[in-house]
């Protein structure tokens, strides 16, 4: 007899996988999964038990609504009171009196004229530019710029404070149009069905790229150095004859990287586990940067064939980051494979269709076409190329675009195996060239009209970037989320926790999960053991959260990623200081505090013992600067050892006041009882924080 999965067998009655799963519970039917094989015999009970349902409810309703007939008895006709009736209306009618009709006065209703005037405008436009959507002389303009103190010509651009500023003297309200309405008109395109997007995620050495060359057959592994993926690439397969994209990455600090410039380029994401090693740190990184961006989770337990593979213990392991596997109730689909024997592939591919079945992927395609970038790169031989990943529309050859500052024309099509193509629909990765420089990953990429106007918009947003350099980018700090909630703009505090140990880190969590009150509540973003890294503030900056550190500091990139995105890094020695902080942040009562900022790092190349100044660092500066008085925190195997202050600071035999990055210097500390080869250490000053810009 034939057999059918139960997925499918749910997709031809109309109903989901778990309702059909709960209904064979019902009739005494056990299955594990979706995935699971019904009989011919299984099916008809199933079709037999829905008949039932059917039949019971049409009969409650038949019972519950239809009303009882009820027998109306017809009335004999009086024939001879009809007439006496007819009679006396007549008689009535000779003896009224005509009246006088008048003409109604036809009043026409006049629309109110609008009191709001709109106006559509973009970031730096020229004066003759704004005259003409204002639809006023251009000398009106100017002459109001002169007003306000403002020497302008005609081609001047002008910025967008400048710009609200005149259409408030005009009264006029301002829209300020994003790049894609200034390219197209918005119109109604009928959205056609596409393949989904898929990213592999998990932890390093896990079998992710081994996984895609099984499924991709392209031998991406052994075109990587150390067999381990250095950047980010696209793939297209074809399974029973539906198309399917993976996107293979470096890490989860790109797949964020991405979402923080506005793409959202992922429909399903593949977290892949080794069965050997189960959930490791980057694991829980990678689940907490796929629940924040809303995708949904399919578990793939790699690595089955080893002798110590472990598979329950990494379901377990799974459950305590809060997947739930459908085995244990939940919602997450959960595949067991080999990548290194190919065990599993087709049940991996068909969980894939199934979330996509779900998902209900759809996008138009007789439209501009739209994209995101996923890896960009310089050639030798074709100049600036950059893997696109078509989302809407359709891209041809030949077309003008824009993309962030850069802009061009599509001089060649090549698809994920390099091949020349004329056109790409949605949700296909391809290889353009044509760009006038290198975008970075996560640009939107737009077809425009014109080459013209994808200068102008290049234009226009290179002068945005180089404005928005030059403006300090507001911090999210405590101070400001403090204002936030105490006008109830917001009511959520949002945190990504590091400490120095896993034990630390619980207490910490459930601390500040107590914090929460009815009006506002703390929601850990994501928690881990470790120095606070890059990964961090790009999840605290998507987020909106502020970086906690227990007994922990950032790595130096991460200070300067956390300086750039705007994200604050909040560190603690005592476990009362950081709760007493969030308390008084969530009650409006925290006050400006000092706060260590960190201005450079050296490593410690040798260590002397001088008669009566104790331990001397004979220190190499490998980042930013050491001061004198400047604080210091001693870093060994990534654990801190010792705080204490510069109080001595030599290059060569001289007293000197700070030496700079690659220069040796002779560091002298307070109470350095500590201090050993190869130990690094960070230096610090002492800033006061401010409620107003939070510095």
């Amino acid at each position: 007899m034939p057999q059918k999965k139960v997925h499918r067998v749910a997709k031809n009655l109309g109903l989901s996988s778990a309702a059909l799963i709960k209904l064979l519970g019902e009739i005494g039917i056990k299955v594990k999964s979706h995935m699971s094989i019904l009989s011919e015999e299984d099916i008809k009970k199933v079709r037999a038990k829905i008949s039932e349902g059917k039949k019971r409810v049409k009969k409650e309703f038949t019972r519950r609504y239809t009303k009882p007939k009820v027998k109306v008895k017809k009335k004999k006709i009086d024939t001879m009171a009809i007439k006496e009736t007819v009679k006396s209306t007549f008689a009535k009618l000779e003896k009224k009196e005509s009246r006088k009709h008048y003409k109604r006065e036809v009043s026409v209703k006049l629309e109110p004229e609008p009191t709001e005037k709109l106006v559509e405008v973009v970031d730096f436009m020229t004066v003759a530019e704004l005259s003409q959507a204002l639809k006023m002389p251009t000398s009106d303009v100017i002459k109001k710029c002169l007003d306000m103190g403002l020497m302008v010509s005609l081609n001047q651009r002008l910025d967008l404070d400048t710009i609200t500023l005149l259409c408030d003297e005009f009264e006029y309200k301002i829209k300020l149009m994003s790049a894609e309405e200034q390219i197209t008109t918005p119109r109604d395109v009928e959205k056609v069905e596409r393949p989904p997007v898929v990213t592999i995620m998990g932890h390093v050495d896990h079998g992710k790229t081994t996984l895609l060359d099984a499924i991709t057959k392209l031998r991406v592994v052994e075109e990587e150095y150390g067999k381990i993926t250095q950047r980010m690439a696209a793939y297209q397969i074809t399974y029973n004859d539906r198309i399917i994209t993976f996107l293979d990455t470096p890490g989860h600090e790109a797949f964020t990287a991405m979402r923080a410039r506005g793409a959202q380029v992922t429909d399903i994401v593949i977290l892949v586990v080794a069965a050997d090693d189960g959930v490791m740190p980057q694991t829980v990184e990678a689940i907490d940067h796929a629940r924040a961006a809303y995708v949904p989770i399919i578990v793939c337990i790699n690595k089955i064939d080893l002798p110590n593979a472990n598979v329950n213990r990494v379901k377990t392991q799974l459950a305590k980051a809060n997947v739930i596997i459908e085995e244990f109730g939940g919602k997450s689909i959960s595949v067991e494979t080999s990548a290194l024997k190919g065990v599993g592939m087709p049940d991996l591919l068909d969980a894939i269709l199934v979330k996509a079945e779900e998902l209900e992927l759809e996008a138009p395609v007789e439209k501009a076409a739209k994209g995101v970038v996923i890896e960009a790169r310089l050639d030798r031989g074709k100049g600036n190329v950059s893997t696109i990943l078509v989302q809407e529309g359709e891209l041809h050859k030949g077309n003008p675009f824009v993309c962030g500052p850069h802009f061009g024309r599509v001089r060649e099509l090549f698809d994920d195996k390099m091949n020349k193509i004329d056109k790409a629909g949605p949700s296909t990765p391809v290889s353009v060239l044509g760009f006038s420089g290198l975008p970075q990953a996560g640009e939107i990429f737009l077809v425009a009209d014109n080459e013209q106007r994808a200068r102008e918009i290049a234009y226009q947003r290179q002068l945005m970037e180089r404005s928005r350099k030059l403006k300090a980018k507001s911090k999210v700090t405590l101070l400001e989320l403090q204002e936030k909630i105490k006008a109830g703009e917001t009511k959520e505090l949002k945190i990504v926790l590091k400490a120095d140990s896993a034990g630390s880190v619980e207490v910490l969590d459930e601390k500040l999960n107590e914090l929460s009150t009815e009006d506002v509540s703390i929601r850990v973003v994501h928690k881990g053991v470790g120095n606070i890294n890059v990964s961090d503030i790009l999840l605290a900056g998507v987020t909106g959260s502020i970086c906690v550190g227990f007994h922990v500091g950032p790595s130096t990139n991460a200070f300067e990623s956390a300086e750039r995105e705007g994200v604050e890094i909040r560190t603690y020695r005592l476990i009362y200081e950081a709760l007493d902080d969030l308390r008084s942040a969530m009650l409006g009562m925290l006050e400006p505090k000092l706060e260590e900022v960190l201005i450079g790092e050296a490593e410690v190349r040798e260590v002397f013992n001088i008669h009566k100044l104790g331990l001397v660092a004979g220190c190499y500066v490998k980042d930013g600067r050491v001061i004198r008085n400047a604080v210091a925190h001693v870093i060994r195997d990534g654990k801190e050892v010792l705080a204490s202050k510069v109080v001595s600071l030599k290059r060569f035999k001289e007293d000197v006041k700070e030496v700079l990055v690659g220069y040796e210097c002779g560091v002298s500390l307070e109470n350095a009882g500590d201090l050993q080869k190869g130990d690094t250490i960070q230096f610090y000053k002492i800033e006061e924080i401010s409620k107003v810009n939070g510095r």
